[in-house]
């Protein structure tokens, strides 16, 4: 494999967990938003799905990002009779929003986007040798 192809993986690799990241800071930036009527969902948390896909310009199979779903979990409820979007015995639907749950993901994310940037200054330094035996 050409060094430059290694550079093209590692850059999709980091764009897959940065799409990640954008997800996990917008479920945990929306982790209390309800309902504003009687009735309305909360925020229901987004899931990233990756693939394999063939990238035809490099003859290689990347990750990618496959698909931003949602969460069918149900939403956790709590007590607040004097909220708007309390239902008729006071319950208020939150949203299915597990902080834990999105910095673990974040952790995971993060090592991904650090593993593939440590590729790339591997494959640099191995051009610049390269570079300097050219000399």
């Amino acid at each position: 494999m050409d060094l430059s192809r290694a550079l093209d993986i590692s850059a999709a690799g980091m764009a897959a967990q940065t799409a990640r990241l954008r997800v996990i800071a917008e479920n945990l930036a929306n982790q209390d938003t309800t309902g504003t009527t009687q009735g309305a969902e909360p925020y229901r948390r987004k899931t990233v799905t990756f693939a394999n896909r063939m990238d035809r310009a490099l003859g290689i199979e990347t990750v990618q990002v496959a698909k931003i779903g949602r969460d069918a979990a149900d939403f956790p409820q709590r007590y607040d009779p004097s909220h708007p979007a309390a239902d008729a015995q006071g319950y208020v639907r939150t949203p299915n929003v597990n902080s834990f749950v999105e910095v673990m993901d974040m952790r995971e994310a993060e090592r991904s986007y650090n593993a593939n940037i440590q590729v790339i200054e591997t494959t640099r330094g191995m051009l610049e040798r390269t570079i300097g035996l050219l000399k």
